[in-house]
């Protein structure tokens, strides 16, 4: 059985533990910042995936890229 398998029972227990020990009043304001916290990872996470294939295009140098082309055009005659 896999950690991240969690029922409808477990999940249960898990919510009311974490209202007995940061109460009601507390318990929005954690949620809150889980859910700003998990956003601020995901844009990260896009930036530099994005960064990432930006650099890639650019390693690739421009004469190669008309070469490949010249090369294609070149065996079709």
């Amino acid at each position: 059985m896999s950690p991240l398998n969690i029922g409808i029972p477990s999940l249960i227990l898990i919510l009311l533990l974490a209202l007995l020990i940061f109460g009601p009043k507390k318990l929005p304001e954690i949620g809150g910042a889980f859910g700003q916290t998990i956003s601020e990872f995901k844009k990260t996470t896009n930036k530099l995936m994005d960064d990432e294939d930006t650099k890639a295009d650019q390693d690739v140098p421009k004469a190669a890229q008309v070469t490949t082309i010249a090369n294609v055009d070149q065996k079709k005659d």
